[in-house]
Parts: structure tokens; C-alpha cells; sequence
């Protein structure tokens, strides 16, 4: 019985480990936090210090630029989004290259605040120009084409 307890123990510490030291990660992490709070849910925190997501905007911010008239592409994406995930580092290196700024906006994070743009699915690509959407990009390639000339195709037109 001694024996059991003394395992369980060990457990118990090596689970208490675990936790102090993912606490102690995500501390790190949101110090260099774009979002502006530190209420987030652990799938953002991951992503902070990605190379792919180091255009966070907030939700003031991107209503601000539409509202200014100048040309604005936002990247409505969840961090939980499975196509999110895959479509994410083809999107950044191809917007780079192609130097156009993509404005990444966090569903997760900020949902409440995604009702003006109509995004009914993730990930969406919307470009504004004079205030206005002159297009979107739903979801990720079709079936058979290749994602980054899919994107590249997009980006084109503006």
C-alpha cells in the first residue's frame, strides 16, 4: 500500500510539474502578446512567436483601416480551424512575396466582434478597397489545386 501511495505521489508532483511549467511557457509567451489582453485561449497563445501569425489585428484597428478607404486584406482565421492551420504557412509566405500586408484576424479571440464582415466559415480572405469588399476567398483550395497558386491567383487582381 505504501508502495501505491508513493507512485501516486510522484504522479501527483510530476502532473504539478507539468502545469507550472506550461504556466511559466505561456507567461513568456504573452509577453510579447499582440491582442491586448492576456484572456486568451491556449490555441493563441500557441501561436504567439509564430513567424505565420505576426500580423495580428484587433477588431478597432481593422474597422479603422476599411473606414480610412485604403486597400485592406483581411485573414479571418481560428487557431482551432483545422484548414486554418494548413492554409495559414502557404498564405503568409505567398502575401511576402507578393508584398501584399495581410491583416490577421482571430476568431477565436475575436468572434463578437466579426459580424460586420459576414464570415460564415474559416479561413476567409476578404480585400476591401474605398471602405467597401470587392471580394473574398472562402475556405482553402478546391480539391485538386494547388493552394498556393489558388492564392496567388487571388492576390492578382488587386
Amino acid at each position: 500500500m505504501k508502495k501505491l501511495l508513493a507512485i501516486g505521489g510522484v504522479i501527483v508532483i510530476v502532473f504539478a510539474l507539468i502545469v507550472v511549467l506550461s504556466n511559466k511557457s505561456n507567461e513568456t509567451k504573452l509577453k510579447d502578446n499582440p491582442y491586448e489582453t492576456d484572456n486568451l485561449k491556449t490555441s493563441t497563445i500557441n501561436l504567439i512567436g509564430d513567424e505565420n501569425y505576426n500580423s495580428i489585428v484587433l477588431p478597432k484597428d481593422l474597422e479603422k483601416k476599411i473606414k480610412s478607404g485604403e486597400d485592406v486584406t483581411a485573414y479571418f482565421f481560428s487557431p482551432e480551424c483545422p484548414h486554418c492551420i494548413a492554409t495559414t504557412p502557404v498564405l503568409m509566405p505567398v502575401a511576402k512575396d507578393m508584398g501584399i500586408e495581410i491583416n490577421q484576424f482571430n476568431l477565436l479571440e475575436f468572434g463578437a466582434d466579426a459580424g460586420p464582415y459576414g464570415i460564415e466559415g474559416t479561413p476567409t480572405i476578404v480585400h476591401y478597397k474605398d471602405g467597401k469588399e470587392v471580394d473574398r476567398l472562402y475556405g482553402g483550395a478546391p480539391q485538386g489545386m494547388d493552394p498556393e497558386a489558388y492564392i496567388r491567383d487571388f492576390f492578382e487582381k488587386y
